[in-house]
């Protein structure tokens, strides 16, 4: 018998079929173009990823183990560990953690303010049966596209204590005067991320109205049959069916929280408002920003980018574990 051809009859003609060799030759030009195609839509992303992270990444670690001032510096000695065990020992102990007491407290507000806004919106959504659905969907996302900074101004017009739009209509009423401190931490901490979540709750209702939209209408029937009430339905059928979709706004919320800028930027954060400096202000002060004494420097690139080091790496943790938690809670 050939090897490379096996003959079958087909009544009165003949025809080919292919050798092994042949299907393995085939399969392993479909992969390739299969591969080609995945790499024409998923390289110039990986492209983006590699070059703004990874390579940035790279090149800034060893900058940690140095006392290089900024980029043109050049006269450049190795320090070792000096960097990350300043940040533990006076006097930047006090301020680093002090903004990185502001930072969790915002990031932890915020997460509630994840599921007051996004959720809850998400569930109106999910039950509402109307033809202004789209109409309503359109103006909850609309926040969205208010630039950070436009919030932290925002702020300002609402709780500057002698201006304030708020604290002018409060004293109108008669309920007290200057209630309102947007210079105070109490603003920074727990005002804004009310702000905040009300820009990101079009952001966050997609998120789990997807999860909403994923659980199947047989589990809902049948627990409605079983006379759940609303409330039962939501916390026994709903959210363990949401689980993927409420760990991806988990780590979406530790990114907003850990990285927020441009909204303390508005509210004052590089311009002598402490109470506005959060771990990413502080990383930019000490490795970008210049005092408004003299323009001096107030602290160092290696600095800032230990800084960054020191709370990217536990994060970064979290997230990879969040992220395998959510693949394998779709899938079982």
């Amino acid at each position: 018998m050939p090897t490379q051809q096996v003959v079958q009859d087909v009544g009165e003609g003949r025809r080919l079929l292919p050798s092994a060799r042949t299907k393995k030759r085939a399969k392993r030009s479909r992969l390739f173009r299969e591969f080609l195609v995945d790499l024409l839509y998923a390289g110039p992303q990986y492209a983006l990823y590699i070059g703004l992270l990874v390579v940035p990444f790279v090149v800034a670690l060893p900058i940690v183990f140095t006392d290089q001032i900024d980029f043109l510096d050049r006269d450049i000695d190795v320090v070792g560990m000096r960097n990350i065990v300043s940040l533990f020992q006076e006097p930047m102990r006090d301020i680093f953690f002090a903004t990185l007491r502001r930072t969790a407290l915002f990031t932890l507000v915020n997460y509630i303010m994840v599921f007051a806004f996004g959720f809850l919106l998400a569930l109106a959504m999910y039950e509402l049966s109307s033809k202004f659905k789209g109409a309503f969907f359109t103006i909850i996302y609309m926040p969205w596209m208010v630039s950070g900074v436009g919030i932290g101004l925002l702020m300002i017009m609402l709780f500057t204590r002698d201006t304030g739009t708020a604290n002018l209509a409060i004293q109108a009423l008669g309920l007290g005067k200057n209630t309102f401190d947007v210079r105070g931490e109490a603003a920074s901490v727990f005002g804004l991320p009310v702000i905040y979540g009300w820009k990101t709750a079009g952001f966050n209702m997609a998120l789990f109205l997807g999860g909403l939209l994923s659980i199947p209408r047989e589990t809902i029937e049948s627990a409605k049959m079983d006379g759940a009430n609303y409330v039962k339905r939501v916390a026994y059928v709903y959210i363990p069916q949401m689980r993927p979709s409420i760990i991806i706004a988990t780590i979406f919320a530790l990114i907003g929280g850990f990285g927020i800028f441009d909204e303390l930027v508005g509210l004052g954060g590089l311009a002598g408002n402490t109470d506005a400096r959060f771990l990413s202000i502080l990383i930019y002060e000490l490795g970008f920003a210049t005092s408004q004494n003299f323009g001096a420097k107030t602290g160092t690139l290696a600095q800032g980018i230990a800084v960054s080091l020191v709370v990217f790496l536990p994060l970064v943790s979290v997230a990879f574990y969040l992220n395998k938690l959510q693949k394998k809670m779709q899938y079982h």
